[in-house]
């Protein structure tokens, strides 16, 4: 007999997981099916691990919404489960006269969105907090933070587990029928052995793998797919103890938020992610990037000329819009876009989704029913 379950999840990243703890807390049976040899080693696990307050995305965006409203809810998740997560604030910097008005405007966005807590500082309001910063104005942002996001991901395993939901690793999926009551999945396995079980909802919260997902269902409409473009965002490490208590970023340039100054738990700095736009998923990090970081942070933080810069890691963003375009909104599509009861397909799930996570697990168990 074909195994049945209630529900299946693709994807175990951040979002995945955190969807997939919501949906067995509501007393589903949950299955998530994942294909690589761990939890969230992909966008979830190459990121900046910066817990956003919202000061960038339009009112009425999914971003803005499920920003404020998650970065609410991880930071309470993370106090209850033991995760470390610290809001140690971060300055928005203007370089030149001419981005003050870039930084007010920043204001403004956020403001409508809910964040209140913005203090507009002057340059030398701003370098009494960080003597090392260099700028003509900033805006302080006192409740964004970082988080360890492994913690914060086993946290959600471990919520999931705790419910009678599982995660099964080196597990693909690789075609699903809608059916009168749910639909008829295949998974293959490492070894390529195939299975087939029934599920009543199917939630695709497969990040890059998300299109490929979609467009294997039987009876969706693959004209409801969105666009598909990659953006690759890399990071180096900075030698030496940081001048920085909190985090430094420019104002926000095309397709991200600049190469900005963060620090991890440790309190070690890194720069970046820079945006390079490809066509695959291909992690190799550019030997020669060091001396473009350096000059790119010099504006703000002329100390950088005097630190060994090393690349260090990348991060490919999921996006759902091209180089020429306006950044795009998270795409959640339920049944009332494709028809199809118990079936969510989640696109274009960049920054800032590692915050919006469990806001967007609540919303997804809505659509699905």
């Amino acid at each position: 007999m074909t195994e049945m379950i209630e529900t299946l999840v693709i994807g175990a990243g951040a979002v995945g997981l955190a969807i997939a703890r919501e949906l067995s807390a509501r007393g589903q049976e949950v299955l998530v099916a994942e294909r690589n040899h761990g939890i969230g080693l992909e966008t979830s696990a190459r990121n900046s691990e910066v817990i956003h307050a919202g000061l960038y995305y339009p009112p009425g965006s999914l971003k803005a919404e499920f920003c404020v409203k998650g970065r609410q809810m991880l930071y309470g998740f993370c106090r209850e489960a033991g995760v470390e997560a610290r809001a140690i604030g971060k300055l928005v910097v203007a370089v030149t006269p001419d981005e003050i008005p870039k930084l007010h405007a920043i204001q403004e966005t956020a403001r409508a969105i809910g964040v209140t807590d913005l203090e507009f500082l002057s340059s030398a309001e701003a370098m009494v907090l960080e003597p090392a910063l260099s700028c003509v104005a900033a805006l302080f942002s006192p409740s964004t933070g970082i988080v360890d996001s492994t913690a914060y991901m086993l946290a959600l395993q471990a919520a999931l587990e705790s419910q009678g939901g599982a995660v099964v690793l080196r597990t693909s999926f690789i075609r699903a029928e809608a059916g009168t009551n749910g639909f008829r999945v295949t998974l293959r396995d490492a070894e390529g052995g195939e299975m087939d079980l029934l599920c009543r909802r199917l939630i695709n919260a497969a990040g890059h793998g998300a299109h490929q997902a979609a467009s294997s269902i039987a009876g969706y409409d693959a004209k409801l797919l969105p666009q598909r473009f990659l953006a690759k965002g890399s990071y180096c490490s900075v030698s030496g103890t940081s001048p920085f208590k909190r985090l430094i970023y420019p104002v926000p340039v095309p397709g991200g938020l600049g190469i900005h100054l963060t620090l991890d738990l440790g309190g070690a700095a890194k720069l970046g992610p820079d945006v390079e736009w490809v066509e695959t998923l291909d992690y190799t990090v550019s030997p020669d990037i060091a001396p473009r970081f350096k000059a790119a942070v010099a504006s703000y933080w002329p100390g950088a000329a005097s630190r060994e810069l090393s690349p260090s890691s990348c991060g490919i963003r999921p996006k759902v819009h091209g180089p020429d375009k306006a950044s795009a909104d998270f795409i959640l599509q339920g049944p009332g876009t494709h028809g199809l009861p118990g079936l969510v397909h989640l696109f274009g799930i960049e920054s800032p989704g590692l915050t919006s996570s469990l806001a967007l697990a609540e919303r997804v168990a809505l659509l699905a029913g």
